[in-house]
């Protein structure tokens, strides 16, 4: 009789003893496969946002600021509008297109927008984030396709803009605009301007836009003015571009581009 009792107080430590280790192991189980659950839903969504960002961009993208790849529909519309002509070597695939927010003279707040080289696309969207942030007056900013291509109206417009597929003329050499690599701002208060010496030995000045006439005076003070030292022109410089009011042999008040050695380098592989 005794030893049925030891022995049935034997088995019932045994049972507790086999229930214990089954119950701390399911627990742990179950904290391995909330940990595995919770790095597995964090992988996934750090390469959701990877994916959603793109171009290097931050994951918190600002609102009215982004940077796109070319849309069928985008492309349609500037082939419409003649900006991507049928002779263009440039890839589609190479240009992007830029959203961004800018204030004109007034504050009044506009939505821009701008089709650029993919290599400058990031620097051009932070210096325009930059420019509005200082209330830096740009007046008008869409795509030359809403001008049919034509460089004149939309100076006069006071267009800002960028890419614009031609080749410099006389040449088979692609213009840095027909690149994408150059940018305008604020194209008629800022004109272009050079003294051409013809065959015959006269000479002929050259205005575009024709309506800029008035703003070649620099000594002036006027609204969307760019002076040397200012904020677009620092913002730019610091970037790399090259100012075309800094040439002597012309002057383009309007226009940053990228030095010759970047965009020829780029031009031998179209």
């Amino acid at each position: 009789m005794k030893n049925t009792m030891h022995k049935k107080k034997y088995f019932g430590f045994v049972i507790l003893l086999v229930m214990s280790v089954l119950f701390f192991t399911a627990c742990g189980s179950m904290n391995t496969n909330s940990g595995s659950s919770t790095k597995e839903s964090s992988t996934t969504q750090m390469d959701v946002n990877k994916n959603e960002t793109g171009e290097g961009r931050s994951m918190e993208e600002r609102e009215g600021f982004s940077i796109r790849e070319i849309s069928d529909d985008l492309f349609d519309r500037m082939k419409a509008g003649n900006t991507y002509k049928e002779d263009c070597i440039v890839p589609r695939e190479d240009l992007r297109y830029l959203l961004v927010l800018h204030k004109d003279k007034d504050g009044n707040i506009h939505q821009g927008e701008m089709v650029v080289h993919k290599l400058i696309a990031e620097d051009v969207l932070e210096i325009f984030e930059k420019l509005y942030d200082a209330d830096y007056p740009i007046e008008r900013m869409v795509l030359p396709d809403n001008y049919l291509a034509d460089d004149e109206i939309m100076m006069r417009d006071n267009n800002s803009s960028s890419f614009n597929f031609r080749f410099i003329s006389h040449t088979n050499k692609v213009s840095k605009h027909g690149l994408g690599m150059a940018v305008d701002i604020n194209t008629l208060y800022n004109p272009y301007h050079k003294i051409v010496t013809n065959e015959d030995g006269t000479t002929e000045e050259v205005i575009e836009p024709a309506t800029g006439e008035a703003y070649l005076d620099r000594t002036k003070d006027f609204d969307y003015k760019i002076e040397k030292d200012d904020l677009c022109y620092k913002l730019f410089t610091e970037k790399g571009f090259e100012w075309g009011g800094d040439w002597t042999d012309r002057k383009d008040y309007q226009h940053f581009e990228l030095p010759t050695d970047i965009t020829e380098k780029y031009s031998e592989g179209l």
